[in-house]
């Protein structure tokens, strides 16, 4: 039986914890950078709960997925660092929300980005909103992004390890989710999270960072494709003369620009002379690729890009009704550079031509080091 005393010190033990220890869960994929991000955030003080998203776990043909490996490393952390660990199955929402948008993407023509939707709809979402439901306080993941405070509000600013920075993948997430996320690692370079790993006896220290898509490991774009969408072979044509140069296994695989992977007349990318080709133009409906040696061709280079499905941040600064251009820095690709453009609320007017991006992709702006919004390239 409780003493009265005894059942004072529950009390405020209690109080104690409401006021002081805030609880935080943490998406762990296995990885070293958010196994270290739960390592910060127990040193801080901070309740930690460590979740595994199963956001597929379909083998291929000849390619096996790697989830199960990958659980049994998050785990491992978990048990290292005494916090409770749960498995959260998405898989189902993973599949319609992010595979099937990504598979009509390509069916269209388009080169979408299914990363950046998994941080939409999947961790920065369903992940989000289940964590609140549970009484989190906040969220954090692994990814290299920092937030700042500006005026109260919490902006989305790019990480300190300037080759590491993940915010090109998190410009869709919602400003609701970001007041309740956390970045740990995002003031860190990955030298330094990979020797801290060490340093705790963290097992997963110098494991292989996973460099095919996003949810399937190892497995290249092509190879995943193959496996959902009817591809049927087409010509190659030269597109001043349109000769027909040699065979592809479907135009969805070929973006503009491309000069590697074509096979012309059965040699690697160059006919006769050994100038490469590149492509210029893809007939969807038709099934035929249109490639050129003019490196110049008006296809390939661009001062103007339109954007569609645009994302303002809301603390971004950027004005509901733009009336006049804002300068912006921007970025085409993840670790691509900065290229300085003007920004009407539409269209991107780049101060030197770039070379053409993928219709799909997403062009990210930024004010400095603030992320301020971005939008899919039409």
């Amino acid at each position: 039986m409780l003493l009265k005393r005894d059942l004072i010190f529950v009390n405020i033990m209690v109080l104690w914890y409401n006021i002081f220890m805030k609880t935080v869960y943490v998406g762990m994929s296995g990885g070293v950078d958010s196994s270290v991000s739960a390592l910060l955030l127990k040193e801080q003080g901070f309740y930690v709960v460590g979740i595994y998203m199963k956001n597929w776990s379909q083998d291929l043909p000849g390619m096996k997925c790697p989830w199960a490996e990958d659980l049994a490393d998050a785990k491992r952390v978990a048990v290292k660092l005494g916090i409770d660990f749960e498995v959260w199955d998405f898989e189902e929402d993973y599949r319609q929300k992010v595979v099937e948008y990504m598979l009509d993407e390509f069916k269209k023509g388009n080169t979408p980005n299914p990363d950046i939707m998994c941080n939409q709809e999947i961790k920065f979402k369903l992940f989000y909103e289940k964590a609140m439901e549970a009484g989190a306080d906040f969220i954090a993941t692994g990814h290299y992004a920092r937030i700042k405070q500006i005026s109260g509000d919490s902006v989305l600013a790019r990480a300190v390890d300037e080759n590491k920075d993940q915010t090109y993948f998190l410009y869709r997430i919602s400003d609701e989710a970001l007041q309740h996320t956390i970045f740990p690692i995002g003031e860190m370079t990955k030298p330094e999270v990979k020797k801290l790993a060490e340093k705790h006896g963290l097992h997963n220290a110098y494991k292989k960072e996973s460099m095919g898509v996003c949810f399937v490991g190892e497995v290249g774009m092509k190879d995943f494709l193959k496996e959902y969408i009817d591809i049927k072979p087409g010509e190659i044509r030269e597109i001043e003369s349109e000769k027909v140069l040699g065979y592809h296994e479907g135009a969805i695989f070929y973006t503009i620009g491309q000069r590697h992977g074509l096979y012309l007349n059965g040699e690697k990318g160059t006919i006769n002379d050994g100038l490469p080709y590149y492509v210029v133009k893809k007939d969807i409906e038709k099934n035929i690729v249109y490639v050129s040696k003019n490196l110049n061709h008006e296809a390939i280079w661009t001062k103007r890009l339109t954007l569609g499905d645009i994302v303002v941040r809301n603390n971004s600064g950027i004005p509901a009704s733009i009336k006049k251009p804002l300068k912006v820095l921007v970025r085409l690709r993840h670790r691509a550079p900065l290229a300085p453009a003007l920004f009407d609320g539409k269209i991107l007017h780049f101060e030197k031509e770039i070379k053409r991006p993928a219709s799909g992709q997403s062009a990210v702006f930024y004010d400095g080091e603030i992320c301020l919004g971005g939008g899919i390239i039409k």
